[in-house]
């Protein structure tokens, strides 16, 4: 079984990935931050990391570009609602510091899995989907 850590200051999302991820048979680990997440990951590894981008202690890129000089290959999907500037500016920063993918809050279940079944299972997302590794692209979201 394919191990994904979720990293989110909010435990309502947390909360809400875990059971999403969990339906579709993943393994979840769940951090509250960055620090708690780069000490999971350290102990425990994970084949993805899906991480909030605006959270205290650690914030999301940092955290990003952290986990990149753990393991330079790791596969990490980016996710904001935005903050003092629109989600889109983080989630492009996110995808310059290594983030495979970018998701843009609030999301539906399906683009959720579908960008974590693309990373994991090379599964098409479809003709939406969040393009892979360069920087700027992914930003729009799929309309359902």
């Amino acid at each position: 079984m394919q191990k994904i850590l979720i990293i989110d200051d909010e435990p309502h999302i947390l909360l809400m990935l875990k059971k999403m991820l969990e339906r579709v048979g993943y393994e979840i680990e769940i951090a509250t931050s960055g620090v708690e997440g780069i000490k999971l990951f350290k102990e425990s590894g994970s084949d993805l990391v899906i991480t909030d981008i605006i959270m205290p202690e650690k914030e999301g890129l940092e955290t990003i570009r952290e986990m990149r000089r753990i393991k330079s290959d790791l596969k990490i999907i980016a996710m904001s609602g935005g903050g003092k500037v629109s989600a889109d500016n983080y989630l492009q920063i996110a995808r310059i510091f290594g983030a495979a993918k970018s998701i843009a809050k609030p999301f539906t279940q399906k683009e959720m899995v579908s960008a974590v079944q693309s990373l994991l299972e090379g599964k098409d997302a479809g003709e939406n989907s969040l393009k892979k590794n360069t920087p700027g692209a992914g930003l729009e979201q799929e309309k359902s």
